[in-house]
């Protein structure tokens, strides 16, 4: 058995004296897991670094065993990923979520998100808002995606300013209101035709509202705490953005749209 795909490094652990499993994020085949011999020496230790970008080749006698690796380096940004703490956290925190989908399960939008998000990693403003889009984009690729479009109580599409902790789905403002409460808030950049990137504030409660929906489906069914990384990225996004100016003009925050 043998395929070759482009792939992005997830994580990388000890095999042996030599060699290391690496685990990728593959454009066709999903989150795989592989051997890399030699994986340990000095050539290959700066290309089995999280958030580099390469070619693999993967070999086997059969599909279901393990395999062999054999890696090429297309884009080594991994020495860029450790200049500011967003990009330290936030290429670790989505290794966690990818985590939690099923191994060799095809997500090519996914691989081409984080792909995106990588190299936006320099800039909090947009690694933020594409951080919470792509996790929106795992809660809806599990089977649990936010209805964001319309209200759930009387199907307006304006005025949104609610989720349901419930259904997870948008709740216009004057529906809301006796229950404000017990609502979580949807920030503007989230909602259907926004034309501003988020400010700190509505930052926090992206956070919040993603945050909440998968501790809620997917954490605590499952036993799991959320990733430390995941906190440390909120953290450091909000911190910078506290510093950031606030007129800051939109750089392609759409690449994934909000799970409906």
């Amino acid at each position: 058995m043998q395929w070759q795909d482009e792939a992005i490094i997830i994580g990388v652990k000890r095999h042996g004296e030599t060699s290391v499993i690496a685990e990728l994020m593959t454009r066709e085949r999903g989150r795989h897991l592989g051997i890399v011999r030699s994986g340990r020496s000095r050539s290959m230790q700066p290309v089995l670094q999280p958030g580099n970008r390469v070619e693999v080749v993967w070999r086997a006698r059969l599909d279901e065993h393990l395999g062999e690796f054999k890696l090429e380096p297309l884009q080594l940004r991994a020495a860029k990923l450790m200049e500011t703490a967003t990009a330290v956290y936030g290429v670790q925190a989505m290794g966690a979520l990818l985590r939690l989908l099923p191994e060799r399960d095809p997500h090519p939008h996914l691989f081409e998100a984080l792909d995106i998000i990588l190299d936006a990693m320099d800039d909090p403003s947009d690694a933020g808002e594409l951080f919470v889009r792509f996790e929106l984009a795992v809660l809806n690729d599990l089977g649990f995606g936010l209805d964001l479009s319309e209200c759930a109580a009387t199907g307006t599409r304006s005025d949104l300013v609610y989720v349901s902790p419930k259904s997870g789905r948008a709740v216009s403002r004057d529906a809301g209101a006796p229950y404000a409460d017990r609502m979580l808030a949807l920030p503007d950049f989230l909602g259907e035709g926004a034309s501003r990137t988020a400010d700190r504030d509505g930052m926090a409660a992206a956070f919040r509202l993603t945050g909440h929906f998968l501790s809620r489906h997917v954490y605590e069914p499952r036993g799991m705490t959320q990733s430390t990384a995941r906190d440390g990225f909120v953290q450091a996004a909000l911190k910078a953005l506290s510093r950031a100016p606030d007129d800051k003009t939109p750089q392609g925050s759409g690449i994934i749209p909000p799970a409906a």
